[in-house]
């Protein structure tokens, strides 16, 4: 084998595992932001049962502070999927 087939089959293994690592951290960071929603999407979900219990012991003040807590918790987490996304992004 010539030095210039075994350089470029070299570049071409190199070249392949980089885009094979490149996917991967796009898959990574989508699973990220795909678990953010979903952590978002249950705290809401929450923070509205928790709502409901106070809006039938009669507390409207205390279900509305529920509702907003559960809102605050949603974005938190959101925010948490896409930083974690980003940074999957960035590996």
């Amino acid at each position: 084998m010539s030095k210039k087939m075994l350089v470029a089959l070299v570049m071409g293994v190199a070249l392949s595992g980089l885009s094979l690592s490149v996917q991967a951290g796009e898959i990574k960071a989508k699973v990220e932001a795909a678990k953010g929603e979903a952590n978002a999407t249950t705290e809401e979900i929450k923070g509205e049962a928790k709502a409901k219990i106070e809006e039938a012991k009669g507390n409207k003040a205390s279900a509305a502070m529920e509702r907003g807590k559960g809102n605050v918790k949603g974005a938190y987490e959101r925010a948490k999927g896409k930083m974690n996304e980003m940074k999957a992004k960035s590996e």
